[in-house]
């Protein structure tokens, strides 16, 4: 997914408005990415579409992430504002009449007024993606759209070996993509990197303050590498050092990829601080 990246400050609701929170689970199979986008169709324009049908101020919706093409989202956090005469319901309400317009693959899942200063990106401290392999010689028919399919065994053992030297504040370059636009750093703290097994399925858990672009399915591609011996585990960390995406891994594919769960700081808490460049707080990871 290519989008412009714009500046957007910390901002509170307008006087005589009122700030709305939604968390929102999508398929993004059919959909190019989350953000609105010149051409074809993104789940923001569906939501946004949605939320005209109710407010005639037509809000405009502003999300903690941006997830590319194809990924998929259990948790979307996003806010907007509409005038306080036109919250005439609640939030139970507004799940029900927000969803009654959303195509199936699209779904209201939460909602519920905030804070004026609510900001869904820049009170966010951390998320949590969760990407789903597949590991059988035949591939799950139920999962296609959520899978990434791999027939060839995998080394489970030194998978979690190579995730767990991932876990710290480190310069996440190496397994990033070029975003086509100038970045001011690229490290981020990874807080967690999990690599589970339930049968034939494996999930990889990844949490940190913030990614960078196409930075969880460059770990995890690099990960089944190491599952499938063409990287030792303790490779990674030359890789971090490198600082060169042609050192890591592959990319996984996008199907496989969920944004789980956007984490918010605590009452009281202070809101951290942002560099300009727009990836640290809104991602395509």
């Amino acid at each position: 997914m290519k989008s412009s990246r714009t500046r957007e400050k910390p901002d509170r609701a307008a006087p005589g408005s009122v700030r709305i929170q939604m968390l929102v689970a999508y398929d993004g199979t059919a959909y190019l990415g989350w953000q609105v986008q010149p051409e074809g169709v993104s789940v923001q324009q569906r939501v946004e579409e949605a939320l005209a049908r109710l407010f005639p101020s037509a809000p405009r919706v502003l999300s903690s992430s941006r997830t590319d093409t194809g990924v998929h989202a259990r948790g979307m956090s996003v806010h907007f504002d509409i005038p306080a005469a036109e919250w005439r319901m609640d939030g139970r309400k507004l799940v029900l009449a927000a969803n009654a317009h959303l195509p199936e693959d699209i779904r209201v899942v939460d909602a519920r007024k905030r804070r004026p200063d609510f900001h869904a990106r820049f009170d966010a401290v951390g998320k949590q993606y969760r990407y789903n392999v597949w590991n059988a010689p035949a591939a799950d028919p139920l999962g296609l759209r959520y899978q990434w399919h791999l027939p060839r065994p995998l080394d489970i053992a030194s998978m979690r070996r190579a995730a767990a030297s991932l876990v710290g504040r480190h310069d996440f370059l190496a397994f990033s993509a070029t975003p086509g636009y100038a970045r001011l750093h690229t490290v981020r703290n990874l807080t967690r990197c999990d690599v589970r097994r339930s049968g034939p399925a494996i999930t990889v858990v990844i949490e940190a303050d913030g990614f960078l672009y196409k930075m969880c399915r460059g770990i995890v591609g690099t990960l089944v590498q190491v599952g499938h011996g063409r990287f030792p585990p303790e490779a990674l960390l030359p890789m971090l050092e490198g600082r060169d995406r042609r050192l890591a891994g592959m990319t996984a594919p996008a199907l496989g990829l969920v944004l789980w769960k956007v984490y918010y700081r605590k009452p009281g808490e202070q809101r951290r601080p942002h560099p300009a460049d727009q990836e640290t707080a809104t991602d395509d990871p």
